[in-house]
């Protein structure tokens, strides 16, 4: 697959945006609201003007603010660094799972990975907040670019991403405001409230809608999206349908899975570039990643967060091709047991135990507790990326391999349109990358649910998958399985099942008579 370089640019032409929407803050402005809102017929007026406006949906994802590093923040109530939407998404993704533990006393954060967060939880508001407001960013371009038919690709690319912030919002609150194009921008209304069901409705209407019209996997600008990634959402949310709408929809995400792995992609064959400074040019498996540049998108949130959060003790930071470590992530001796062992038979278990104890005496102290040590910035030829402060690492929000393992996972729970063998045949592709040979392939006997819980982990850790996977295997709250400070208790206990989902945040409850939350909350 050929793909067009489009890595850096889309994220500094936002920076040259006067952005079309302002500030979020906490009373009830998940649609903000600015009377300077710039429209149509006083800044849009040419094709490059109408692309600034779409990259101001990218630059969304990783950013947290309207200037540089962070700089006059979109979201007021929490410093720009922490609202980076993948901040956000890392920390409620991976935190409250037996992946990773946080050694900072930030406000509330500790209470992610204990799950006794509430509706008042900071990090809990700021994650809902940022998803409104990147739906918002999409609803103007959207809007403005109507009966335009220069700019259809530009709506269908939105169309794309605003419904993987609505897949987020389905996945992470199970219900929201709901808010699309056809609701003024500028004016004061309460939105209603969408339930999981309407959620579920919407993203599967409009990706099934626009599907033909996005452009084919890898055609368009590296970065941007195409008909890969409204797959790669599709078969997500089939693959979780029954946790969301009660509904299984098994067949539905092997269908999915099948155009993607159809769609011209291939697996890395070596599993650690995925994960290096020049990923956009060295693996053809990423299917849509959140870019980053160290020169052009330089926030503290992102991939700055992830790499330089997850180095500390006696790691040294220079190979991970940063500055500094902030001692802040690492993970629990539950995941590192998911390995049979440490030494690197397993090429996936990046794992640093040096100076490092595997148990967790003390969560504020980083050398309790294994650290792993998946991305850097670092090249797949050792040179260090662009800035030492800022990583130019790509992050791999869906890649191929996951969609191996849906393909897996939803033959094994019944799903129709696949086979066991092919199913088989896919796992062992990933777990002879892993091991550099056939001695650890599995056979179909060994494809069970408790196994593809387990390889999905030892594959994706830290990649923003394992809180959805809990879930839906029913083991993230309840006693089922329970891990190191689950619960706020040492060696682990059972938690609510309120914790499967996070709260609307009490200021929008309070402000919107539309919006409740889910009983328990």
């Amino acid at each position: 697959m050929n793909k067009k370089y489009y890595k850096t640019n889309y994220i500094l032409i936002a920076f040259a945006l006067i952005f079309a929407l302002v500030s979020c803050t906490d009373d009830l402005d998940t649609t903000p609201l600015d009377e300077d809102i710039k429209t149509g017929d006083n800044v849009l007026t040419d094709a490059e003007s109408y692309k600034q406006l779409l990259a101001k949906c990218y630059a969304g994802l990783i950013l947290g603010g309207q200037e540089a590093v962070d700089g006059e923040p979109d979201i007021s109530s929490i410093n720009g660094g922490f609202s980076s939407y993948l901040r956000l998404l890392w920390n409620h993704q991976e935190l409250p799972t037996d992946e990773a533990i946080c050694a900072w006393n930030d406000g509330n954060l500790r209470d992610l990975h204990d799950q006794d967060w509430d509706s008042s939880n900071e990090f809990v508001r700021a994650m809902y907040y940022r998803i409104n407001l990147q739906i918002a960013y999409c609803n103007n371009l959207i809007k403005l670019t109507t009966d335009q038919p220069d700019y259809k690709a530009y709506r269908d690319e939105a169309r794309a991403l605003r419904a993987l912030s609505y897949y987020h919002m389905l996945d992470m609150f199970g219900r929201g405001p709901f808010v699309t194009e056809e609701d003024e921008v500028g004016s004061f209304f309460f939105p209603e409230m969408a339930t999981q069901q309407q959620i579920f409705d919407y993203i599967e209407t409009e990706l099934t809608t626009i599907e033909d019209d996005l452009m084919e996997p890898g055609t368009n600008e590296y970065g941007r999206a195409d008909k890969a990634l409204a797959w790669a959402i599709l078969a997500k949310m089939y693959l979780n349908a029954e946790i969301y709408v009660g509904t299984p929809k098994y067949t539905e995400a092997i269908t999915y899975s099948n155009k993607i792995i159809g769609g011209g992609y291939s697996i890395e064959p070596n599993y650690e570039n995925l994960f290096l400074a020049d990923n956009h040019l060295r693996t053809n498996e990423i299917i849509f990643p959140i870019a980053s540049d160290g020169n052009n998108s330089q926030t503290w949130g992102g991939m700055t967060f992830i790499i330089h959060s997850t180095v500390g003790g006696d790691m040294p930071a220079v190979q991970s091709g940063i500055d500094g470590g902030w001692g802040g992530n690492r993970t629990t001796s539950a995941f590192v047991n998911l390995f049979p062992d440490v030494d690197g038979t397993d090429k996936r278990g990046l794992i640093w135990t040096e100076g490092q104890n595997l148990e967790i005496a003390d969560i504020f102290n980083f050398r309790d507790g294994y650290a792993l040590r998946k991305f850097k910035n670092i090249t797949s030829t050792g040179s260090v990326g662009s800035s030492l402060s800022f990583p130019d690492t790509d992050f791999p929000l869906y890649r191929l391999a996951d969609f191996y393992l849906v393909y897996a996972e939803a033959v094994v729970r019944g799903g129709q349109g696949g086979n066991l063998g092919t199913a088989v045949g896919y796992v062992n592709e990933l777990r002879e990358r892993a091991y550099g040979n056939t001695s650890e392939n599995i056979s179909e006997a060994d494809l069970t649910l408790d196994f593809i819980l387990d390889e999905r982990a030892r594959e994706l850790y830290w990649e923003c998958h394992r809180r959805t996977d809990l879930i839906r295997f029913g083991k993230l709250t309840g006693g089922e399985y329970n891990w190191p400070w689950k619960g706020a208790v040492a060696n682990g206990t059972s938690t609510n099942a309120k914790y499967n989902v996070f709260p609307i945040p009490a200021s929008d409850i309070n402000a919107n008579p539309n919006l409740s939350n889910i009983s328990g909350y």
